[in-house]
């Protein structure tokens, strides 16, 4: 294998990469058949520290759908973490038992240190409140797959902006593709970060703040929700006085456009109604979905097999 390739964080990879990903997510969605063995003989270690169902399990089912297999664990209470170990000795081991990590962790840069004591891939499964970037990938894949493009859209995000890793890496990830305008929906005390937006603000984007979604519903060729995550206050008042500040139900996309697509990361609390499940624009199952093709073409595009094959 050649120099190793991390992903941490989505500017890791270039556009042409970021989109060469989607298309070959595509193509394995498409063609799943033709990618069933390409990992044969590979493992790929699962190391979540913080609870996960769609990462997780769509890392483990897209690595063995690619005729590698699995070990790891899903709770850190039931690894030698729960004993003291550190961080940087866990990856020494693992690194030894596996051709790549996935790593979730609750503490911000964890994954980037794991890095530095690993010989093998890392790849960032998310770390605290800052970034997600294999969800940015997944929201990439079903962008392309219902809009057919990248580019040139209006985007709503509702909801925790503040802590939302998934809002960082993708809002990050679309202003690059050279959308220029955002809608952000959120109380104050869930705003986006000012460095970020300042970030930004220095890439000529145009950031439109508002406390409610009716207010700019109208205008979106695509709607982000995103729960109130209990997880990210140290005041549970807060959390209690905030969570059901956005649902979204029918009335409230009655006048959207009929080719908006409604996205979310999962899991969802009560921020989208159930009834909103059977409206033609809510793509978030099928996002959750294809989260498992773009993961396979990250796989195969790290430990250098299939269509990214050398020589």
């Amino acid at each position: 294998m050649s120099q190793v390739r991390h992903l941490i964080e989505p500017e890791d990879f270039t556009l042409e990469e970021l989109m060469q990903l989607v298309d070959t997510g595509l193509s394995i969605f498409e063609n799943p058949s033709q990618y069933r063995k390409v990992c044969d003989g590979k493992i790929m270690a699962s190391l979540f520290f913080e609870p996960s169902t769609r990462t997780k399990l769509s890392f483990d089912s897209a690595m063995m759908r690619l005729g590698g297999q699995v070990l790891g664990f899903s709770d850190a209470n039931t690894s030698s973490t729960a004993k003291g170990e550190s961080l940087a000795d866990t990856i020494k081991v693992v690194n030894d038992y596996s051709d790549l990590i996935v790593m979730r962790h609750p503490k911000e840069g964890a994954p980037k240190l794991a890095t530095h004591f690993a010989t093998i891939p890392v790849i960032n499964g998310g770390d605290g409140g800052h970034q997600h970037p294999t969800q940015t990938l997944t929201d990439l894949i079903t962008i392309k797959r219902f809009k057919g493009r990248l580019d040139n859209m209006k985007i709503g995000f509702c909801g925790d902006l503040k802590f939302g890793r998934t809002v960082h890496s993708l809002i990050r990830t679309l202003a690059r593709f050279g959308n220029k305008e955002f809608y952000l929906i959120s109380p104050d005390e869930l705003t986006l970060p000012v460095s970020l937006k300042r970030q930004l603000e220095k890439q000529g984007v145009k950031l439109i703040e508002v406390r409610y979604l009716e207010d700019v519903v109208e205008e979106l060729d695509m709607l982000y929700m995103t729960r109130i995550q209990k997880e990210r206050f140290f005041n549970e008042e807060d959390y209690v006085r905030l969570k059901n500040t956005y649902i979204l139900n029918r009335d409230k996309i009655r006048t959207a456009k009929e080719d908006l697509i409604i996205l979310h990361p999962l899991p969802r609390v009560n921020e989208i109604a159930i009834e909103v499940d059977t409206d033609p624009r809510a793509a978030y199952f099928e996002q959750s979905k294809m989260g498992v093709y773009v993961r396979m073409a990250l796989i195969c595009k790290l430990l250098e097999v299939g269509p990214y094959a050398r020589g």
